[in-house]
């Protein structure tokens, strides 16, 4: 491997796949945490991360590659500058295109308005310092940052933006 360059280029920590089972986000927030063990993370930020990878990684197997074991979900963990990002990547490109990402409303939700599902990546928006998604080719990725330059956002500073 090798250190992050000064022009932001990437260090990989660590890739590896998963099937597409059930339980599986458990094997992959355990190697995305022991990849970002010593890159200067607080102990909150670890566990905040650990449990976005673990939900995107759900939202992979189950929406975009079917719960199908024989269909991978990709992932990355690389160092770039002051940041750990991780990449999860599944199959499901062209059905997230056209996917419809509301913000949840819990109102809406508990008067039958939205549908009781769909607050999964809403969520994990909120607990890294950013989030972006993106499909090519028929893969849809999701890609989580948190910085780690001892700046720790305040209370609050983490509130999902719209999708």
């Amino acid at each position: 491997m090798t250190a992050p360059q000064a022009d932001g280029t990437a260090e990989v920590l660590a890739t590896f796949a998963v099937a597409s089972e059930p339980g599986n986000e458990r094997i992959a927030l355990r190697a995305v945490a022991t990849a970002a063990a010593h890159c200067g993370l607080s102990a909150d930020q670890l566990e905040r991360l650990k449990t976005a990878v673990a939900e995107a990684t759900m939202n992979a197997i189950e929406h975009g590659n079917d719960n199908r074991p024989e269909v991978p979900v990709d992932i990355a963990v690389l160092r770039i500058g002051d940041a750990v990002a991780v990449t999860i990547t599944d199959r499901g490109g062209d059905r997230a295109e056209h996917a419809d990402q509301e913000i949840p409303d819990l109102e809406l939700k508990l008067r039958g308005e939205q549908r009781p599902r769909g607050w999964g990546l809403f969520l994990v928006q909120s607990m890294v310092d950013d989030m972006q998604v993106s499909t090519h080719d028929g893969l849809h990725t999701v890609r989580l940052t948190m910085r780690t330059d001892g700046s720790i956002a305040a209370e609050g500073d983490h509130d999902a933006k719209q999708l």
